[in-house]
């Protein structure tokens, strides 16, 4: 009679080399489909994830490292923070760069400048040299998504404007600055950066994407609120001198000079407010995972 095999309990030896292969390779497919939809921000806080987990230090957005963490992108430290203060400093752009950090991220407002030619979405030249100087900073130093701001006053536009509203004229000048970014500023920089290029130490194609830059029409959304307030504060003003010469309070001579008073003080704060409008608004977004 011939003697049965005995075999062994459990799996062969082969299924466990083979089921560590699967697995690996549905982590691979995995990471692949994650890779393909993650924002370029997000993977930088996985790397950086990664690196503390080994041992290392996330290198600081601030510090030239390029990557994204969740403190302040602006502190007291070295790297886009020093090279902003620079700028700032500079007595051709005194008064008009502010850098501020928000809840949502860095803002870096440019203002008291001509940036766009009446009515227009044109960029001045001006306007040009300074986005370049700001972007090439900004840009350059992170890989978060910047959401860019185009406002305009409240003067109504002409008839014959190619814009329905001044809305569109807000979207049309955020645009405007989104594209010199991505294009103008980003042939130049080609030209500025070539050998580093060629030796593989810079990817412009990664910092100057398009999809990185995001316009946001504001248009007179911003300033018609606080003109608002100024034309009630007008109104109560008139009111209050109208009383007062309706009940002999005043002579006619008199709310003559009053009425002008509050009619300059008006004019003058408008002519201020639209100032403050003469802006273009970035924002660097904080990215989360």
């Amino acid at each position: 009679m011939a003697k049965k095999c005995e075999c062994k309990k459990g799996a062969p030896q082969w299924m466990t080399t083979y089921g560590d292969m699967v697995t690996l390779l549905l982590t691979f497919f995995v990471a692949m489909i994650s890779m393909a939809t993650i924002s370029p921000g997000k993977f930088q806080q996985v790397a950086a994830g990664i690196r503390l987990a080994f041992g290392g230090t996330p290198p600081s957005v601030l510090m030239g490292g390029r990557s994204i963490v969740k403190k302040p992108l602006i502190s007291a430290e070295k790297g886009m923070y020093e090279e902003l203060l620079k700028l700032v400093a500079d007595p051709k752009y005194k008064g008009k760069i502010t850098v501020q950090e928000r809840k949502e991220g860095t803002l870096i407002t440019l203002k008291d400048m001509v940036f766009f030619e009446s009515g227009s979405a044109k960029l001045t030249k001006d306007a040009k040299e300074i986005l370049a100087r700001v972007g090439a900073i900004i840009i350059e130093h992170t890989l978060n998504t910047l959401e860019i701001y185009g406002y305009t006053n409240d003067v109504p536009l002409p008839p014959n404007s190619i814009y329905a509203s001044n809305w569109h004229l807000g979207a049309a000048r955020a645009a405007s600055v989104a594209r010199f970014f991505a294009y103008e500023l980003k042939r130049v920089r080609e030209v500025e950066k070539l050998a580093e290029i060629r030796a593989g130490r810079f990817d412009i194609d990664m910092y100057y994407d398009p999809d990185r830059f995001v316009p946001i029409g504001v248009g007179d959304k911003a300033i018609l609120k606080e003109k608002k307030v100024l034309d009630q504060w007008r109104d109560a003003q008139l009111s209050i001198i109208n009383e007062k010469f309706k009940r002999g309070e005043l002579s006619k001579t008199q709310w003559q000079v009053e009425r002008r008073k509050i009619e300059e003080k008006y004019a003058n704060d408008l002519r201020q407010l639209r100032d403050k409008y003469r802006r273009i608004d970035i924002l660097i977004k904080k990215e989360t995972m």
